[in-house]
């Protein structure tokens, strides 16, 4: 009994699935019909003199042309054979003209016009410059880096600079070394210097340039060998001073510490001019050249314009960014700039010839075409591929396509360029239908 019972409620789960599916298909069916038919919510217009047009192919009388269909410009995939209005938008359908031969010409009324906020501007020619503006950071400019060595073996007794970014001018000291190698070179050439004076002998004059030449081998230089000649001392200890002026970008130096010869003491970065690393995008490579003028400005000093030329381009292609890295050198005469600072880097535009241009917004971009609608006489309009150049402050280069003086859509092009391919489309495959309304459907045997 309880499996009779049990048997008895599947049979009813079942048979009520069915019936709430077959309700489900009704109302789903019945919505598509109604949809694709354009009656729903819609009412036909009642012609006051029997002239209004009623279906597709007939004359429209206020412009003489035959209206191929009605349909909605906010969906315009979607043809209907009646006026109407459409189950789409709260809007009354509008009626679409055969053109001549022209499938992709499309005409639309002014009053349409307006609804859909159609622009247009004229095709002008002119100048075209491109910016272009990247991110870069300041740098020491490598070719301003001077090393202080050590000439000679000796000891550190003094310094002057303890620490590294410490700034300093030229000629500033360092250290002061003592240098026991001198004196011994010292003594030999002043003894024989005293010998030469006493003597003319040409054996003792070479003695005196030996000495002399031992000197040079110990480090010294020509201005530290005259003060030896003038004085008559010996001098065993040297000072060290600062070729350029800038910062101490490495201190090796202490007090006490001994050092050979050719030991480095410090790297003096120059703050003349600095270099400033720009990230330029890939794709904006080729309108930056070594020679291009610049100008860089930074958070850091808000209304100070550093003005430059790129001095390189690296041939290298960062793979994480896409970018390359533009070389440049400013002037830094206050040293204002430091190295880290970051930079907002302004490129000036190459000088181009005069060429066709249209607004940015103008162009279509399909992936594979660029489209342009062109507006024609009588309120046609008409798609045209284009071939487009570079893209610089809201206009766009146009090689070829266009000429001088036409207008172009600028605003609610898009529905034009779909409703002319659309148009296209049909007149290449023969399809000359469009969407019935419940009556002719039913007079061809279709069901709703």
């Amino acid at each position: 009994m309880k499996h009779s019972y049990a048997s008895a409620g599947i049979i009813v789960c079942a048979l009520l699935a069915s019936a709430g599916y077959g309700i489900y298909r009704l109302g789903l069916s019945h919505g598509v019909h109604a949809a694709a038919s354009g009656v729903s919510g819609a009412t036909t217009p009642v012609p006051s003199d029997g002239q209004e047009p009623t279906k597709a192919g007939d004359l429209d009388p206020s412009t003489g042309k035959r209206i191929l269909y009605w349909h909605d410009p906010m969906a315009p995939g979607q043809k209907f054979d009646r006026p109407g209005k459409s189950p789409f938008m709260d809007m009354a359908l509008v009626p679409v003209y055969a053109d001549g031969d022209d499938a992709a010409q499309v005409t639309i009324s002014p009053r349409v016009q307006q609804n859909l906020g159609l622009r247009t501007v004229e095709v002008k020619q002119g100048l075209v410059t491109s910016s272009l503006q990247a991110v870069g950071s300041v740098a020491y400019n490598e070719r301003d880096i001077v090393m202080v060595q050590a000439r000679s073996n000796g000891f550190v007794e003094k310094l002057f600079v303890r620490a590294a970014l410490d700034p300093v001018h030229k000629g500033q000291p360092l250290a002061e070394l003592y240098v026991p190698d001198w004196v011994a070179a010292q003594e030999e050439f002043l003894t024989a210097k005293r010998l030469s004076a006493k003597s003319t002998a040409t054996s003792l004059q070479a003695l005196d340039d030996g000495a002399r030449q031992r000197m040079r081998l110990a480090g010294m230089n020509d201005t530290q060998i005259h003060a030896v000649e003038a004085t008559g001392e010996v001098v065993a200890r040297t000072t060290l001073v600062a070729p350029i002026g800038g910062v101490v970008g490495e201190l090796t130096a202490r007090e006490g510490m001994s050092v050979l010869a050719g030991a480095p003491l410090f790297r003096i970065n120059g703050l003349g001019t600095v270099w400033v690393n720009a990230e330029v995008p890939e794709a904006a490579a080729a309108q930056v050249r070594p020679g291009t003028p610049v100008e860089a400005r930074t958070p850091a000093l808000p209304g100070i314009v550093f003005r430059g030329k790129v001095s390189a381009i690296l041939p290298e292609v960062n793979p994480a960014t896409r970018t390359l890295k533009a070389r440049i050198e400013l002037a830094n005469p206050k040293a204002q700039l430091v190295p880290g600072m970051f930079t907002t880097i302004a490129f000036a535009s190459a000088a181009r010839k005069e060429v066709l241009s249209v607004p940015s917004e103008a162009v279509i971009h399909t992936g594979k075409r660029s489209v342009i609608v062109v507006a024609q006489d009588d309120g046609r309009f008409a798609p045209v591929d284009v071939e487009v150049g570079i893209d610089a402050d809201g206009q766009t280069e146009i090689r070829s396509g266009l000429r001088a003086g036409q207008r172009v859509v600028v605003s609610g092009q898009f529905l034009v360029d779909s409703e002319a391919s659309l148009r296209a489309w049909t007149s290449r495959m023969g399809d000359k239908d469009v969407i019935a309304g419940p009556e002719e459907k039913e007079a061809k045997g279709s069901k709703p």
